[in-house]
C-alpha cells in the first residue's frame, strides 16, 4: 500500500468519524428540543412525513422513512394513543393522517424545529454552508454509485 493511499484512507476514516459525530450530536440535541412536545426525533420524522403526504399508507410512509412497515407500527400506535395520528383501514391498506391535534402540533413544531436545525449551522457563513451542502451531495452521489 502506498503512502498516499494510506493517507487518503486515514482522511476518509476521519471524515466518516466527524460526520457520525455531527449526526449523533444533532440527533441528541434534537431529541432534547423535541421533548417539550413529548416527541422523539423519529416521531417528529413521522409527523412531518404524514403531515406532508396525508393520507399516506403505512407502506408508503415506511418507504419514505427508509424503514420496514413493522418498524413504524409501534411508533404509530404510540402517536395514535397520544391523539396525533389516526389510522383508517381501507381493505388491506392502512391510511394514516394527522388528527386535528396532530395538525396543530405540526403547524407549531415544524417551523420551530427547522429554525432550531438551521441554528446548528450558524457558526458557518452562508458561503461555507452552501459549500458544505455541495460537498455532502457529492459524497452521497459517490456512495450511491458504489452500491
Amino acid at each position: 500500500m502506498s503512502v498516499k493511499s494510506s493517507k487518503q484512507k486515514r482522511l476518509g476514516v476521519l471524515l466518516w468519524y466527524r460526520l457520525a459525530q455531527c449526526y449523533h450530536l444533532s440527533n441528541r440535541r434534537s431529541n432534547q428540543h423535541l421533548k417539550k412536545w413529548g416527541l422523539s426525533i423519529a416521531q417528529f420524522d413521522l409527523l412531518v412525513q404524514i403531515g406532508a403526504h396525508q393520507p399516506i399508507s403505512q407502506k408508503d410512509l415506511a418507504d419514505k422513512l427508509l424503514v420496514t412497515k413493522g418498524n413504524i407500527t409501534q411508533m404509530l400506535s404510540k402517536m395514535e394513543k397520544s391523539g396525533l395520528v389516526e389510522k383508517k383501514q381501507e381493505w388491506r391498506t392502512k391510511h394514516i393522517s394527522l388528527t386535528s391535534e396532530g395538525r396543530k402540533v405540526y403547524a407549531e413544531l415544524v417551523p420551530k424545529q427547522e429554525a432550531y436545525q438551521a441554528e446548528q449551522f450558524s457558526g458557518l457563513t452562508e458561503k461555507e454552508q452552501k459549500h458544505l451542502l455541495y460537498l455532502l451531495k457529492k459524497a452521497r452521489r459517490n456512495m450511491e454509485g458504489e452500491e
